[in-house]
């Protein structure tokens, strides 16, 4: 069975870390299968959102899997950084890949090191209340690399990046909703429903008002205020004459829209 699973239904598409015998570890043959499973869904016009979650109840993900990783990096020497700009970790996903679909993370088990990453690559985190995050990189001498450090910065702040980068210790559920490392935390049984809640109010929304903000609110952060509200206005306002727009409005101001204020 493939290292990674693809399916689509109803405009979602659900991703798979299919590797539950070592955490769903990331090895170079799931980081090109990574890579085309993003891509896939980067260009398929039916597909609206995309879930990723690990197979079985132990880890979401354990990372980079050394086995495959560590002998190489060892090994490239100080032009280790320059080769690996190019194409981020976990199939492109944490750099060099652009996608303004939004991705949704259904977190189960442990969720460590470059896993962390990978779920902070996407944009809504939900999580099952046995989730514990494991900062245990530093430990062997790594810090994030792959995005890891800015997204933490850029969620959670620069405080709470420098406590959990430097000491290295795992924090529960609880602690990451506190800081906002997931965005909710519910029972194991109820985390893909509630992921696909989630995706299935996302896609009842105009594709390009959502895509448009997301793409909005990734380029604004860390600007200068003055930037963050030119390129708001910008890409806000660039989505008006779209004419899914154009008939969500009419139907607004004719008191024609179903969920007119539901939820």
């Amino acid at each position: 069975m493939s290292k990674v699973l693809y399916e689509k239904r109803d405009q979602i598409v659900y991703i798979t870390l299919n590797r539950p015998e070592v955490h769903n570890a990331i090895d170079r043959e799931t980081d090109d299968l990574l890579f085309e499973a993003w891509t896939a869904f980067r260009d398929d016009d039916d597909a609206r959102v995309a879930i990723l979650t690990g197979s079985g109840e132990k880890s979401f993900c354990a990372g980079a899997d050394l086995k495959s990783h560590i002998d190489p990096w060892i090994n490239a020497g100080p032009g280790l950084g320059r080769s690996v700009l190019a194409r981020g970790f976990a199939g492109g996903i944490t750099r060099g890949l652009t996608i303004n679909k939004p991705i949704i993370a259904a977190l189960n088990g442990w969720v460590i090191g470059g896993g962390i990453e990978l779920s902070l690559a996407c944009d809504i985190r939900v999580a099952s209340d046995t989730v514990q995050f494991g900062f245990f990189h530093m430990r062997r001498g790594m810090h994030f690399a792959d995005g890891g450090i800015v997204r933490l910065v850029n969620t959670c702040g620069v405080g709470i990046a420098m406590e959990l980068e430097l000491m290295g210790e795992p924090i529960d559920v609880q602690r990451a909703k506190e800081i906002h490392l997931v965005n909710r935390v519910v029972a194991p049984e109820d985390l893909m429903a509630t992921a696909e809640d989630i995706a299935r109010k996302i896609i009842r929304n105009p594709r390009v008002a959502v895509e448009s903000a997301k793409e909005t609110i990734l380029t604004v952060v860390g600007r200068p205020l003055e930037d963050q509200l030119r390129l708001e206005a910008l890409y806000g306002y660039s989505t008006m004459g779209d004419p899914e727009i154009a008939e969500k409005r009419s139907e607004f101001l004719e008191r024609r829209d179903a969920d007119r204020a539901t939820s």
